[in-house]
């Protein structure tokens, strides 16, 4: 790995890792907001209806929507710009660097799905929900990590982003197949038709971001319109923006926009997400609540699913020697960090409001809730885990 590739690793994982810590911070107030008299100005906040009208077309949404929608197809976009990037000449581009995060994100979405799906299988409309616990949050995990300081080893940390890549891919892929409906043919089109336009600028190596973010608000509104989700238009943007420049060779589109985006989204975007979407009312919760299927099903497949999961396929592949645990990290190292992969905050909170919001029925409060209490000990977990066998085992770059 040469100095450049390091710097921007280093400054990438520092830049999570605040970011993280911010998250933090704003899921913190919704909650003290969302438990104090003055839960009504939040409640009224959130559910603001903001429009946008042109003569007949209107897209009309409460702020919550706009934000979920809107603001996180910017994270799409940021999310597929990493991905672009990471598979062209990062570390998902060697083969052998892939292969152990690539096994444990299918063991990290496979156990936690089969978790929550043992506690809900009978009841059609919580099933819709099956894919909450498996995600994961790479800003709060990589928050809690920097927690350690400097003994955690580089290893450890490209584990962790390189798993979350891959875990972010699963869920593109689940919110493009499983939550889609009232599909509208003629949006479609209109997307189909902006595929060709995206691939006529990257051919011809146009550098102006502004016309890829011309061609991607219209296919956002088209997709909006289409009921796919839209968040997947950031995702199919970002993979047509040119890695390299032809009139500067020290130039990379793509890296530029990439470094661009990271300090909105991380700073902005995300806490602004995490503040309208993690304010529940915990007043009078008891055990029937926490008890209830949603919930259960959702903590214990973020806090033991991905443990197991992650860890148990992880050991399989090492043991069957498929491939060999990377420098610097440890079997309670590995532990540590398959426990912090149940911190699935954003991410489960974005595929739980697509699950739950137009079911018709109020489970928005249980899914909240198990994503709380899962990724709350799962962070605790992971954290003390990390903290005791990186004490025995100093941190090896």
């Amino acid at each position: 790995m040469n100095n450049s590739k390091e710097t921007f690793i280093t400054r990438f994982l520092k830049l999570e890792a605040s970011g993280g810590i911010t998250l933090m911070f704003a899921a913190i107030v919704a909650l003290v907001l969302a438990n104090t008299q003055l839960e009504t100005y939040y409640a009224l906040l959130i559910d603001t209806p903001v429009e946008i009208r042109v003569g007949a077309f209107e897209i009309a949404k409460p702020l919550l929507l706009w934000i979920n929608d809107g603001l996180m197809a910017l994270f799409f976009f940021l999310v597929g710009l990493e991905l672009k990037r990471e598979l062209v000449e990062g570390e998902l581009s060697e083969r052998r660097k892939i292969i152990l995060p690539g096994v444990g994100a299918i063991g990290g979405m496979l156990f936690p799905a089969l978790i929550y799906t043992l506690f809900n299988s009978g009841d059609e409309i919580a099933m819709k929900g099956w894919a909450i616990p498996a995600a994961t949050d790479i800003a709060f995990a990589l928050g809690i990590l920097s927690l350690l300081g400097s003994r955690v080893p580089t290893s450890i940390k490209i584990f962790l982003t390189s798993l979350a890549i891959f875990d972010d891919i699963g869920a593109i892929i689940i919110i493009a197949l499983f939550y889609t409906e009232n599909i509208s043919i003629t949006a479609l089109i209109i997307v189909a038709c902006c595929i060709p336009i995206l691939v006529f600028l990257n051919r011809r190596n146009h550098e102006s971001k502004s016309l890829y973010v011309l061609v991607g608000i219209v296919m956002w509104v088209a997709m909006l319109k289409s009921g796919v989700h839209a968040t997947l238009t950031g995702v199919i943007v970002a993979m047509f923006i040119p890695m390299k420049s032809k009139a500067q060779s020290d130039y990379s589109p793509l890296k530029s926009l990439e470094h661009d985006l990271h300090v909105p989204v991380a700073y902005l975007i995300l806490p602004i997400f995490a503040f309208a979407n993690a304010g529940i009312r915990l007043v009078g919760v008891g055990a029937e609540e926490l008890f209830h299927g949603v919930p259960l099903g959702i903590s214990l497949g973020l806090f033991v699913g991905k443990q197991v999961g992650i860890f148990g396929l992880c050991w399989l592949a090492i043991k069957f020697k498929f491939t060999s645990l990377p420098n610097g990290m440890t079997w309670g190292s590995l532990y540590g960090a398959a426990a912090l992969c149940g911190v699935g905050f954003t991410m489960s909170l974005f595929i739980g409001s697509l699950a739950f919001e137009e079911t018709g029925i109020n489970l928005l409060f249980d899914e909240r809730l198990g994503i709380i209490l899962g990724s709350l000990a799962s962070g605790i977990v992971g954290y003390l885990v990390l903290r005791l066998s990186l004490r025995s085992n100093p941190a090896s770059n």
